[in-house]
């Protein structure tokens, strides 16, 4: 039976579009499903790591934004920093990121249907789906992913139950690292976007809580924030935690936040699903789907076992209240955490 596609690929935010591009480099024919307009938003922290800012560079992707050259935890009187060994990493509107994604993927070649997949259908050496027939498809449409439902890949949500917000602020960067206040509730980020913006988002466990009520909880960063005028609305997502039994089922692939996700704590999210983009494209191109469980524990381990400990060890007030404390007094340890979630 005749094929539309090489690859479908359901979800046309960054882990769906570098899944796409990556799949084209291969040679391989490509469509993607998304019924949104771009360019796509969504609550995200919106700081590019070196690694994952490499990654997307090797795409031929350059959106702008402003250069990071670290991170910063700050607390109500301790402050300490660390500055990425490999080069800097970019602050980048995610409005901005998505865009150059998409008009990368368009001038690769890349198909485009305006459809939200509720279901699939797997026959022998395909899949159905948006009314489209491929070979393969991927799955990279978000933490409550449609396609892992109708895959019937069983997922669940996790404990603790972590929400985040995120505003834009039209205000000059103060720093070019990466500010991470912290409170007894809650973190805020605040990340350089643009020459005369940054973005702030904070996680935090209050459901229902406003993004005033939480901002109101960092008072430095609230007085930093004084007279500057909100550049659009709040956006929000959770819950964060999302387990996911397996990644693979038959000819259906998931990556990015459909994966799996634990939390954006270490500000990740972007790098792996890069990473994961290309781990599915190469099992995909062999013909191998079977490889990519294992490849995907492999690349995520470190950002599995470091955050999860990281956000049951702050859910105590009195431990959250030690973080900062802490780092200050492990400077060199510090660093060394903050290099390697960069890579």
């Amino acid at each position: 039976m005749s094929r539309d596609a090489d690859l479908l690929v359901v979800g046309g935010g960054p882990a769906g579009l570098a899944t796409a591009l990556l799949a084209r480099r291969a040679g391989l024919s490509v469509v993607v499903a998304e019924p949104r307009d771009a360019p796509i938003d969504k609550a995200c922290g919106e700081g590019l790591m070196p690694g994952g800012l490499a990654r997307l560079l090797d795409l031929g992707v350059d959106p702008a934004g402003v250069p990071l050259h670290g991170i910063a935890y700050r607390g109500p009187d301790r402050v300490v920093d660390a500055r990425f060994a490999a080069g800097p990493g970019r602050g980048v509107r995610r409005t901005v990121l998505q865009a150059a994604l998409h008009a990368a993927a368009q001038r690769a070649g890349v198909g485009w249907v305006r459809h939200r997949v509720t279901g699939l259908v797997q026959e022998p050496g395909a899949v159905v789906a948006a009314g489209v027939r491929a070979n393969w498809l991927v799955g990279a449409d978000g933490l409550h992913s449609r396609v892992a439902r109708a895959a019937g890949i069983a997922s669940s949500g996790g404990s603790p139950r972590r929400y985040g917000l995120r505003r834009h602020w039209r205000v000059a960067p103060w720093s070019e690292l990466v500010e991470v206040w912290w409170s007894p509730y809650a973190e805020a980020y605040v990340t350089p976007v643009a020459p005369d913006e940054v973005g702030v988002a904070i996680l935090h466990r209050r459901a229902g809580a406003s993004y005033a009520e939480l901002l109101a909880g960092f008072p430095g960063l609230a007085a930093r924030l004084a007279g500057a005028a909100p550049t659009g609305p709040v956006h929000g997502a959770g819950p964060l935690r999302r387990r996911v039994r397996e990644r693979v089922r038959g000819r259906v692939l998931l990556v990015g936040d459909a994966a799996g996700y634990e939390d954006a704590l270490t500000g990740e999210g972007i790098s792996l699903a890069f990473g994961q983009a290309e781990a599915a494209v190469a099992v995909i191109v062999a013909g191998r789907p079977e490889r990519y469980e294992a490849q995907w524990r492999r690349g995520t381990r470190t950002y599995r076992l470091l955050t999860r400990g990281l956000v049951l060890a702050t859910v105590p007030r009195p431990l959250r209240r030690a973080v900062v404390p802490a780092c200050a007094a492990a400077p060199a340890l510090f660093g060394r955490i903050v290099n390697l979630l960069a890579g």
